[in-house]
């Protein structure tokens, strides 16, 4: 797609089933896809429909380009501003929290909120446009949604100090250098599908175990300690049907080459 059609793509988040991976997509395009309350509303909408469907096992979070997201559209808080903002946060906190697993597909500007956005996701995969920007400072505007939590976890103490307090702008070269997405593509979202998929071809049950107990694990003192988190699921993915069926068929697939 062209960053000319994209522009006439209706305002919305749109979901879009790709296989067993749901594409969802923030458009806003003459805001560059700025999280309103509706806009975050559609997307915890989005989010809960895949995790709702049998048949989807991954999440792909994009935006429409020329953008990703340009932060919160914080025109729309009213009187009630701490209400205001924690609505628009429901957006990206649907994708932080969410069983499944996501990838964010940046390939324009990820600014504020929209930063926040990307980090939110488990994976991000950074296209030639993707800048990250967090412009809370700039803006003399304190970080929120759990920012500081997110960004400190990814890019550790200094990493975070440089994005935030000293405003460094990350293109996507140096946000795979530091760490900060996982590898930088010339078509993210075509690459995020491609990932998500061996994600979304697993045991959707098997697959949302996994990512929670990684994040139990994440905060263990010891791998001993994270031998008996895991043993219980291991134990009963052994007895499930689809590790009995896909044990098979690996059996008879090599059972053909002999």
């Amino acid at each position: 797609m062209t960053d000319e059609s994209a522009t006439s793509v209706a305002r919305g988040v749109h979901y879009e089933p790709h296989g067993r991976v749901a594409l969802i997509t923030v458009s806003d395009p003459a805001k560059r896809n700025a999280l309103a309350l509706d806009l975050a509303e559609q997307l915890v909408d989005a989010v809960r429909r895949a995790e709702k469907d049998p048949e989807i096992g991954a999440i792909v979070v994009t935006g429409a380009k020329p953008g990703f997201c340009a932060g919160a559209d914080l025109s729309q808080l009213g009187a009630s501003k701490e209400e205001g903002l924690r609505n628009i946060y429901s957006g990206f906190l649907a994708v932080a929290e969410t069983p499944l697993p996501t990838i964010a597909a940046v390939d324009g500007a990820a600014v504020g909120a929209g930063m926040n956005l990307a980090l939110a996701c488990d994976v991000r995969l950074a296209g030639p446009k993707a800048r990250f920007d967090s412009r809370f400072m700039q803006l003399g505007l304190h970080p929120g949604g759990g920012y500081t939590w997110m960004v400190e976890r990814i890019l550790g103490p200094q990493g975070a100090a440089a994005a935030t307090l000293f405003g460094e702008i990350i293109d996507a070269t140096e946000a795979e250098r530091i760490g900060l997405v996982w590898r930088s593509v010339e078509d993210p979202v075509a690459a995020a599908l491609e990932m998500a998929a061996r994600a979304g071809d697993a045991p959707k049950d098997l697959v949302m175990t996994t990512k929670r107990t990684m994040k139990v694990t994440s905060v263990l003192d010891s791998q001993a300690d994270a031998v008996e988190v895991e043993i219980r699921s291991q134990v009963a993915s052994l007895e499930s049907p689809a590790f009995a069926e896909r044990l098979a068929a690996l059996k008879a697939k090599v059972s053909t080459k002999r």
